[in-house]
């Protein structure tokens, strides 16, 4: 077995979970043509990216990592990624739109606009590019609302785009693999697990997991009732109103830093981030303040081809 693979109790839930997802793994690369896997370096592609480790140990998994730099995206978020894909071995692609950066196209003043740019059409780009056909996700059904409409195995057009009222049955865990020469599918081996499956698993493996979900001191700015961490004051779009103060915090979910907001928080390790999770009343994604964006619907951004 590889490293840090923990000895789970036959049967339990989250042994349930482990096998679903590298049968999954498993049953997606013997069909594939040229799989790839998505990472943003959260924690749910993290744990995705150490099954996919499991399920074809000991040789490396046969596919490369792809990131979508957004060119906002947290610092150290980055340098987990690179650290992450060095030691597993993993060959790292990263894909970004270079003439909306050359433009300027930021989360600040372009909003929805920005999403699409910055994320999906440079996705969409990197997958035409690469001709993949399957693409794992870390997505899970308990994350949002349109998550919970997709299946394991999501068939997407040419243009990338999900139709919701267009997918294929599961019955019995058997998933329908076949493509058309059109066509490419969203794989998410994740599907069925909670956001406490992902710590549990995480704590068990001993995993190491990007810096930003655990609590420390960190410069933030008050902003649509949440807390933005200022992560290059270099260029932060400042208000009159703003006024940054140091506080305990960290993050649940994780995205560009200028629209993804900090929890107030003591939870230092795993343990507390667990026990802190099981008492929150509040969505995982509470934090994502483009969430809320007039028109920003999740379930309208897949449609076009976000992942």
């Amino acid at each position: 077995m590889p490293p840090h693979t923990p000895v789970l109790p036959p049967g339990s839930r989250l042994d349930r979970l482990v096998h679903e997802s590298i049968h999954i793994l498993r049953e997606s690369v013997a069909e594939a043509r040229n799989p790839v896997m998505l990472f943003s370096a959260g924690k749910d592609s993290t744990v995705m990216a150490h099954l996919a480790l499991r399920a074809f140990y000991p040789a490396k998994p046969p596919f490369p990592l792809l990131h979508i730099d957004s060119t906002w995206e947290f610092q150290s978020l980055l340098d987990f990624r690179d650290r992450f894909a060095a030691r597993h071995g993993f060959r790292l692609l990263v894909a970004a739109n270079e003439a909306g950066r050359a433009v300027g196209i930021n989360p600040f003043d372009h909003g929805e606009h920005y999403t699409r740019v910055m994320r999906t059409e440079p996705l969409k780009q990197a997958l035409d590019d690469g001709g993949y056909d399957v693409i794992f996700g870390g997505a899970r059904r308990d994350e949002e609302r349109s998550r919970a409409k997709e299946r394991i195995f999501s068939v997407r057009d040419a243009q990338h785009a999900w139709n919701p009222r267009d997918q294929r049955p599961e019955f019995w865990r058997l998933y329908n693999t076949r493509l058309l020469s059109s066509q490419s599918a969203r794989v998410f081996p994740l599907s069925n697990w909670t956001e406490i499956d992902v710590w549990h698993y995480a704590l068990l493996c001993g995993l190491e997991l990007a810096p930003l979900y655990f609590a420390t001191p960190r410069l933030v700015v008050p902003r649509a009732g949440t807390l933005i961490a200022i992560d290059d004051p270099a260029r932060m779009h400042w208000q009159p109103d703003d006024q940054p103060v140091t506080r305990s915090v960290r993050f649940r979910t994780l995205g560009c830093w200028p629209v993804t907001g900090a929890i107030e928080s003591d939870a230092a390790d795993l343990t507390a981030v667990m026990a802190e999770t099981l008492s929150s009343r509040t969505s995982e994604r509470q934090g994502r303040v483009s969430d809320g964006e007039e028109g920003s619907s999740l379930e309208r951004k897949k449609s076009e081809g976000y992942f």
